[in-house]
């Protein structure tokens, strides 16, 4: 069986984020300049919801210019409620694709723009370098690559990230890394020693599309039937990521 990582407690409180005067002060970014030579935006996501809940601001700019989004789900997320009698990773896998589905449809980015790999959920590290080698023959030159922050904190992310920095890097394309499980681990005070030239896009002219597709991941936020356990992504959670900026490492 394998074993999947849990992120224990309440973690770091967004009202200490907030107070992060170090990384608020960094200036941002804008759009153009982010996408400055990209064809194709390239999200890669360990699991179904990191994508938008990390770049969906980004990931629905995007498409309003007419850039073209791939979005890579590496697994289906369909352990994340071990134990549940109703949801069960069959059930979960299904109903995550659809989450997914219609999430990116609020961001206005078609279905046709997924690509499921079917990676277990809680096992990516296995197929790290399999990930890689995928990875690196379907970028080009002139995509630009969004993957988990390296030391996220989950196996799972920490390794999709390895896995794109290094076909990135080899393909000869941009590469940009996101946090997701940083926000609740990392201490506020010290995210200056954790976090180098961080990059921050304004994504407050769509951030309620954002937010229409965070919505889509029921059986995340536990707007379900069924679940019994605690939800994924409670309130305390879901406020990271209903600020009007992302933030990327370069």
């Amino acid at each position: 069986m394998v074993a999947v990582a849990t992120i224990h407690g309440q973690g770091s409180d967004e009202r200490a984020w907030e107070h992060c005067d170090w990384l608020w002060q960094q200036p941002e970014t804008a759009l153009a300049e982010l996408c400055a030579g990209v064809r194709r935006l390239v999200v890669v996501a360990p699991h179904p919801d990191d994508e938008v809940l990390a770049c969906g601001g980004l990931l629905c700019a995007a498409a309003g210019i007419g850039l073209e989004v791939q979005v890579i789900a590496v697994t289906d997320g369909e352990a994340c409620y071990p134990g549940e009698r109703w949801w069960t990773p069959q059930r979960l896998r299904q109903a995550r694709r659809e989450e997914l589905r219609d999430a990116l449809g609020a961001l206005s980015i078609d279905a046709g723009a997924i690509v499921h790999l079917g990676i277990a959920d809680g096992g990516v590290t296995d197929h790290e370098a399999g990930l890689e080698d995928w990875l690196w023959q379907t970028l080009r030159e002139d995509d630009l690559v969004l993957a988990p922050w390296r030391f996220d904190g989950h196996p799972d992310h920490e390794a999709a990230g390895r896995a794109a920095w290094r076909a990135a890097r080899a393909a000869g394309c941009r590469r940009l890394e996101y946090p997701v499980w940083g926000w609740h681990w990392l201490d506020p005070g010290c995210a200056h020693m954790a976090w180098e030239q961080p990059k921050l896009l304004d994504i407050s002219a769509v951030a309620a599309h954002k937010r229409e597709a965070i919505a889509q991941f029921r059986t995340q936020t536990g707007d379900i039937s069924r679940l019994h356990a605690e939800p994924i992504l409670p309130a305390h959670v879901l406020t990271r990521f209903y600020r009007n900026h992302e933030v990327y490492f370069a």
